[in-house]
């Protein structure tokens, strides 16, 4: 589905206004309708898989965005300082979430995670303000298979000093991410697991 750059009357804007639960089914269907594909496919983990979410498709979408942002941020615990993800899939989500928070008169900045250390410049891992050490920080990831990269992102930031104690993903494609986590002490919840896009996927398109 391609998306349309004609201009919206104000109901077909749900992303501002619409309930959580609402929220969430929309949320859910732009999923399906933008990122959701069938087919052979090798992911950024190296695995097969017979389909693929191309995630982008709707965090930088502007609905997609926003209601990604209320969703999550409805979803963190109530002491986290700061929101981060490893670049580049979680650049748009935890800028969703920050950007939200403001309007939610609960101010939360965002941090990137490089893959690399930058070789310019303050050289550095890690984007965004810095924070008193020991800060609590939440990972945001997309979509979730083995759990790798966001574990990177939690292994940068503890070594900078802050505390991670939580894991949070849009899609979790149920291929050990969850148990990673587990392993080395983290919480984690996603906002949809795989069975559920497949089911409603299925359901839009007959």
């Amino acid at each position: 589905m391609t998306y349309s750059t004609e201009t919206l009357t104000q109901a077909d804007i749900w992303a501002a206004t619409a309930d959580l639960a609402t929220l969430r089914h929309k949320l859910l269907d732009l999923f399906c309708q933008l990122a959701y594909q069938e087919g052979d496919f090798v992911l950024a983990s190296g695995l097969s898989s017979t389909y693929y979410i191309n995630k982008t498709q709707v965090t930088l979408h502007p609905q997609g965005a926003l209601a990604v942002g209320r969703l999550l941020f409805s979803l963190l615990p109530a002491d986290t300082q700061a929101v981060a993800g490893l670049t580049l899939g979680a650049d748009p989500i935890v800028t969703a979430v920050s950007v939200v928070s403001v309007y939610e008169n609960r101010p939360i900045p965002a941090l990137i995670i490089r893959k690399e250390v930058k070789g310019y410049g303050t050289k550095a891992y890690i984007e965004g303000p810095t924070l008193p050490e020991g800060a609590k920080i939440v990972v945001l990831d997309d979509v979730v298979t083995t759990g790798q990269s966001a574990l990177k992102a939690v292994n940068r930031l503890k070594d900078a000093g802050y505390t991670v104690e939580q894991v949070m993903g849009l899609v979790d494609r149920k291929q050990g991410g969850a148990e990673l986590y587990q392993s080395v002490g983290l919480k984690f919840e996603a906002l949809f697991e795989i069975g559920e896009v497949q089911q409603r996927y299925r359901e839009l398109t007959g």
